[in-house]
């Protein structure tokens, strides 16, 4: 015990000659340093005066429905009431695509766009798509109808379904469902959840 006592004794004796300035030292700093003047008060003022925070994830969807609304940059086919909807973005898993054609992925979330106009219907697609995307959301079914309601004129909600669910990033792949959930009048939708 006594060996440790002029250990403790050095390591302060060291300290003291370190926190002790000569006085040719302390002439020096002050030299140095020059006029001091003491502050009023701690607190300093930023020098710019930060923005608003923009919410950028609503921005980005406002974005994306103008973009929807206006573009008709894909341009697939007409389709028959009958005729069967693919779309699989490549780089997608034949497993991932095979499984969403056989309706074994669970629907977390629908649309039903029966008896909407195409303006609306556009708007609550893109809607949900935006909510389906914030609640991270795998998969959804959409129904447009087979168009039978259109007369002449054909499926016109499943030609425009077909042409803007590709337009969307979020949208991995999209196939028609079996009979039992709609058949050829709705579509199994597999969105990203990242």
């Amino acid at each position: 015990m006594n060996e440790k006592k002029p250990a403790q004794e050095n390591s302060g004796s060291q300290a003291a000659q370190q926190d002790s300035l000569s006085d040719d030292d302390s002439q020096l700093f002050r030299s140095a340093v020059g006029q001091i003047r003491q502050l009023r008060h701690n607190k300093v003022e930023p020098a710019t005066i930060k923005p608003k925070p923009l919410p950028a994830k609503t921005l980005e969807e406002r974005q994306q429905v103008i973009k929807d609304m206006l573009s008709d940059e894909y341009e697939p086919p007409e389709t028959n009431a009958s005729d069967y909807l693919l779309f699989v973005r490549p780089g997608l898993q034949h497993k991932t695509v095979r499984k969403l054609k056989r309706g074994q992925f669970t629907v977390e979330a629908e649309l039903d766009l029966h008896g909407m106009t195409v303006s609306m219907a556009r708007q609550q697609l893109a809607l949900f798509l935006a909510d389906c995307k914030t609640n991270h959301r795998r998969c959804i079914r959409i129904i447009h109808g087979k168009g039978r309601g259109s007369r002449a004129q054909g499926p016109i909600l499943k030609d425009r379904v077909n042409r803007w669910l590709p337009l969307r990033q979020e949208v991995l792949a999209f196939c028609s469902t079996i009979p039992a959930h709609g058949g050829t009048g709705a579509v199994y939708v597999l969105l990203k959840t990242r």
